[in-house]
């Protein structure tokens, strides 16, 4: 494939090729990391159980986070407020904005995420898959903050709102 006037080809990833990682309570399906002059991008697609904690507290310095819903209900912190994204929703998080998300309570989730400028962010999935299926030390997560520019918060907003439920 190619194209016209852009910064990298075109790219098409078949559902049949894309790699997945699972864990306990969800599947992250991995569609495109690309980086180069004009900025790329990361896709990918995760299927959350009920009850599933996708990502606690976090801001990017660099990157802006994409949230569309494809079905069911994701709880999302965004700044100092927990607002739940249905079906149909879309989501743009700019840099510095602590979010986090989670499967609404009683749903299941299913969410594709880009983020832009790309930067390499599969191993961090994968990273984060291993630690989630408990094949990795939690602290490897921290140590990688700023290659994958994930800067974990404290939220109280958040802690709140995942008390509740």
């Amino acid at each position: 494939m190619s194209s016209k006037n852009s910064d990298f080809a075109a790219l098409l990833t078949r559902a049949s090729d894309a790699e997945t990682s699972a864990d306990p309570s969800s599947v992250m399906t991995l569609l495109a990391d690309t980086d180069g002059p004009g900025g790329g991008f990361t896709t990918y697609r995760s299927t959350f159980a009920e009850g599933a904690i996708g990502a606690p507290a976090h801001f990017h310095t660099k990157a802006t986070e994409l949230f569309f819903v494809i079905s069911g209900s994701l709880r999302v912190l965004v700044g100092e407020e927990a607002v739940v994204l249905n079906g149909g929703d879309f989501l743009a998080v700019p840099p510095h904005t602590p979010h986090a998300f989670a499967a609404a309570p009683g749903c299941t989730a299913d969410v594709l995420f880009v983020f832009t400028p790309g930067m390499g962010r599969f191993d961090y999935l994968r990273l984060l898959g291993s630690v989630m299926r408990g094949e990795t030390d939690p602290k490897k997560i921290a140590e990688s903050s700023e290659r994958y520019d994930n800067h974990y918060v404290d939220s109280p907003v958040w802690r709140d709102a995942l008390a509740a439920s």
